[in-house]
């Protein structure tokens, strides 16, 4: 009996929404708050090996690090942001990065994560709405764009939707 659990679990797991997209292990955070998001690439493209993640962090989303990868690289891309946020202690950000890129080697028959740590500005997002994060998903052959994001009040089904966090009041 026990030789059949580890078959049973890769069914389960193979089926699993979580592992069906890149998707985010944390479901909400607060605003003007530390928060740390853990994405999950569940699959190559077809049965090709995940080679880069590039993720694109909203505007609101400051003072962000990403968590080294053993065997990946990172790449960072910074820019100015629209205005000029608060964070702790009184200081003032006005510039951030704006989308990171993991590179290496990720076969289809495994799964990963990804981590970034920040921090939500108070004034960037009304409480209760989602935050989404487009993530490009470059493969050895092929591309999954996890991008399309749903309009306001939507339940239309999205093949390749963009992972998101829902935003809770300031705490």
């Amino acid at each position: 009996m026990l030789r059949f659990i580890p078959s049973i679990l890769v069914a389960l797991l193979a089926g699993s929404p979580a592992f069906a997209h890149v998707t985010i292990e944390q479901r909400e955070a607060a605003l003007g708050g530390p928060v740390k998001l853990t994405f999950r690439v569940g699959h190559g493209c077809g049965a090709s090996p995940t080679t880069k993640v590039r993720l694109r962090i909203p505007e609101g989303i400051i003072a962000l690090k990403p968590m080294p990868k053993p065997g990946w690289q990172i790449e960072l891309v910074q820019g100015a942001y629209q205005k000029t946020y608060d964070f702790f202690h009184g200081a003032k950000l006005s510039e951030g990065v704006k989308e990171v890129s993991w590179s290496g080697n990720l076969p289809d028959a495994h799964y990963d994560e990804f981590v970034i740590s920040g921090f939500i500005a108070k004034d960037a997002f009304a409480a209760g709405t989602t935050v989404y994060f487009p993530v490009v998903q470059e493969c050895e052959n092929g591309v999954h764009r996890w991008i399309e994001i749903p309009k306001a009040g939507s339940q239309e089904h999205l093949n390749e939707p963009a992972p998101g966090i829902r935003v809770l009041p300031a705490r």
